[in-house]
C-alpha cells in the first residue's frame, strides 16, 4: 500500500483539491451545498481556519486555506468536513451513499472521493497562481464563459475588494498557463 508524505508547516498555506466519488455531479446541488457549508462552519467552530479562495464545481473543489499558527491538521478538517456533509445529506435530506466493504472497514462514505490532493503554497506568486487557477476553474471546464458569471467561486469576493478587475477572464486567458493536480 502506497505511503503519501504531506507537506506538513504549522500556519502554512494549502491549496487543495477534493472530488466526488467517480466524480458524481452533486456539489452544486442546493442540498449539497447547504450541507458543506453546514459541515465547513462545525468544523471551524472546533478546528478554525481561514478561506482564502474556493471554488464549488459539480464533481470537484478547490480552495485555498490558512490554518491557524501553530497548527498543520488539514487532514482532520477535511475528515470533519466530509464526514459532516455526508452525514448531514443522509439524515437530512434521506440522500443514501452506500460504502462498498472496503469504504466500510475504512469508514469511509460513498460521497466523497477517498484522497485529496494538496500542494503547500510556497510564496506571493505560488499563491497568485493557486488563486487565478481557482478563479479560472469555471471557465476552463467549460461551465460559463466568464468567470463572474460562476456562482459557486470567491471570485465575487475578490472582485469586490479591488483584488481583480470585474472583468477579469472575460476577454482573454487567465494570466499564466497554469495546470495543477486535477
Amino acid at each position: 500500500m502506497p505511503h503519501y508524505t504531506r507537506a506538513r508547516i504549522p500556519g502554512g498555506t494549502y491549496f487543495f483539491t477534493v472530488t466526488t466519488l467517480e466524480r458524481r455531479p452533486l456539489l452544486t446541488r442546493h442540498i449539497t451545498r447547504h450541507a458543506l457549508r453546514h459541515a465547513i462552519e462545525k468544523t471551524r467552530l472546533t478546528h478554525p481556519f481561514r478561506i482564502n479562495a474556493w471554488v464549488l464545481l459539480p464533481d470537484h473543489m478547490h480552495c485555498l486555506w490558512t490554518l491557524p499558527d501553530g497548527d498543520d491538521e488539514f487532514s482532520i478538517r477535511w475528515s470533519m468536513i466530509k464526514r459532516f456533509t455526508t452525514q448531514q445529506l443522509s439524515i437530512y435530506h434521506g440522500m443514501a451513499f452506500q460504502p462498498n466493504h472496503s469504504r466500510t472497514i475504512r469508514r469511509e462514505s460513498a460521497f466523497w472521493q477517498r484522497r485529496f490532493w494538496e500542494h503547500l503554497i510556497c510564496d506571493e506568486d505560488d499563491f497568485r497562481r493557486h488563486l487565478d487557477y481557482i478563479h479560472w476553474n469555471s471557465v476552463k471546464h467549460g461551465y460559463v464563459a466568464n468567470v463572474s458569471d460562476w456562482p459557486y467561486s470567491t471570485i465575487h469576493q475578490w472582485m469586490m475588494c479591488g483584488t481583480y478587475p470585474k472583468d477579469w477572464g472575460n476577454s482573454y486567458k487567465a494570466p499564466g498557463e497554469f495546470d495543477f493536480g486535477e
